[in-house]
């Protein structure tokens, strides 16, 4: 590699329980796509005895480091961010590791400390995430991270020296826990967390990630059937990680391991996983649990995209992700601008004459869904509204909360009444009547400004509503003669005149 963050970028994560390399490409546009991710379950908390890395954890985490060697040399890549966690930070052999890592690979060990682990975990919500305040935890194998944000800025953070696996070691003896197990590791956290005053009664959300937390939301999703895929920012309340919690424990470990949503691997620590989740939820008294799929390796990867701009984290999520979403499936952002300006003319016209209100987030979702409007077009023009919703209601957008992301796929969608209650049915009780009904306006008025800009002339000056009556009066101000622009809005109103309850008459105008 040339120059690092120019082309490609690896970071190698030597957790407690697993070690991960992943490699990013730098794409047209700027971002960067992840083109490889091997996971290693090395379990190297197994081989610390008494504070020690014995010889066979050395072995492992030296084969390991050597197989992903290969990988970065085939790719070329010299500038490897190879960085460690708990065991290897609490290893009394630390420098004997770090020598040897430096001695026999291509890559330089940075081991990392309570904090740097703690704030790497709050960078990559704060870069993924709209959350502005919040408490995040990471469980690894070895250590679990909290962190306090407020204005999305850290306030507060803490290690525990425990994680997953570290847990499983101390408290349960066989595959699965005894009820005297359970209730000895139920009593050890939460003497642990009251060690942390500022935790307590938060009432914020609970932030998760790592591992354990992905496969608990997976296992939620397998129960209910969820009809979306993505785990980033899925919403789960204590009584669904209760719900979980009760039925991982009811399980033998064959049944574990078998288990939709959980892996193989995990089987054995799952359960104290979740009493950590649960316990904090409460102590808490988090309204939610949300999932971010994105941890520390992102967080590492993050600070090294932002560092050059002289920020922390990007200020607006959501805005940074649909950009790249528009630049990857090659939005016309002419296109996209002449829709938000005949859309804010027709809505401000329909607010000011007292027909609808919009409130401030009514015009933030407007703005986004006209960015990725029709987006599915990409795909396929013939079926494009059906590859939008699938494509926005199944693709990660980082920031966007999962209900967001549907009522954005709905409008961006929009096509018609029919293919909106298509789309809706397993969502329906997602969004109330008054919710349904601003949604399918919002897209009505996109389709309809989509219209007005057919041909791609940017011919439309003004657009002024007069209401007469039972019906409402388009006074549409042209530029020069829009023949094609009338023939396909006098085809599309039917769908706003369903929308808004009344009849439109369109007048065009060439502005003289």
């Amino acid at each position: 590699m040339k120059d690092i963050l120019k082309q490609q970028y690896a970071i190698i994560d030597i957790g407690s329980n697993t070690m991960r390399l992943v490699i990013y490409e730098k794409q047209d546009g700027g971002f960067y796509k992840e083109v490889e991710n091997t996971k290693v379950v090395a379990r190297l908390r197994n081989y610390l005895i008494d504070g020690v890395l014995i010889q066979e954890g050395m072995d492992i985490l030296l084969q390991t480091l050597l197989q992903f060697q290969e990988s970065t040399r085939f790719h070329g890549l010299h500038n490897v961010l190879c960085v460690a966690t708990a065991t290897i930070r609490q290893a009394k052999n630390q420098e004997e590791i770090k020598k040897l890592v430096e001695g026999k690979t291509d890559f330089v060990l940075r081991v990392l400390s309570e904090y740097e682990e703690a704030r790497y975990g709050y960078l990559a919500v704060m870069n993924s995430t709209s959350f502005t305040e919040g408490v995040t935890v990471d469980i690894g194998g070895g250590s679990t991270e909290v962190t306090y944000f407020r204005d999305r800025e850290i306030v507060e953070y803490y290690s525990f020296p425990f994680g997953a696996l570290s847990l499983k070691q101390q408290f349960i003896h066989r595959e699965t826990p005894t009820k005297e197990e359970l209730e000895e590791l139920r009593r050890y956290l939460w003497y642990q967390f009251q060690t942390l005053p500022w935790l307590k009664e938060k009432r914020l959300p609970l932030i998760a990630i790592g591992g354990s937390a992905r496969n608990i939301v997976k296992i939620h999703q397998n129960a209910i059937s969820y009809p979306i895929a993505g785990l980033h920012l899925y919403k789960m309340k204590e009584a669904d990680i209760r719900d979980v919690r009760e039925e991982l424990e009811s399980l033998s470990f064959t049944e574990l391991q078998k288990l939709d949503g959980l892996a193989k691997d995990r089987a054995d620590t799952i359960i104290p996983a979740i009493e950590v989740f649960y316990m904090l939820t409460n102590i808490i008294q988090a309204p939610s649990f949300v999932l971010s799929r994105k941890g520390l390796r992102e967080g590492v990867f993050y600070e090294e995209l932002t560092k050059k701009l002289g920020i922390s984290y990007y200020p607006n999520v959501v805005e940074e992700s649909l950009h790249l979403l528009s630049y990857e499936y090659e939005m016309d952002m002419k296109f996209v601008v002449q829709l938000i300006k005949q859309g804010t003319l027709i809505c401000t016209q329909l607010e000011e004459s007292e027909i609808i209100s919009f409130s401030e987030k009514d015009w933030g979702i407007f703005y986004q869904a006209a960015k990725v409007f029709n987006i599915g077009k990409y795909i396929d023009t013939e079926a494009s509204r059906l590859h939008t919703f699938y494509l926005l209601a199944n693709k990660t957008i980082d920031g966007m909360m999962h209900k967001e992301r549907i009522r954005l796929a709905l409008i961006a969608s929009y096509k018609s009444k029919m293919l909106f209650k298509q789309h809706l049915t397993p969502f329906e009780d997602w969004f109330d009547k008054s919710e349904q009904k601003k949604i399918r306006l919002l897209g009505a008025v996109l389709q309809f400004s989509a219209a007005l800009n057919v041909r791609q002339r940017a011919l439309i000056e003004k657009i002024n509503v007069e209401k007469n009556k039972e019906k409402l009066v388009f006074h549409i101000v042209c530029k020069q003669s829009a023949l094609a622009e009338k023939v396909q809005a006098e085809k599309q109103k039917k769908q706003l005149e369903k929308a808004l309850k009344m009849n439109i008459d369109l007048i065009f105008e060439e502005e003289y």
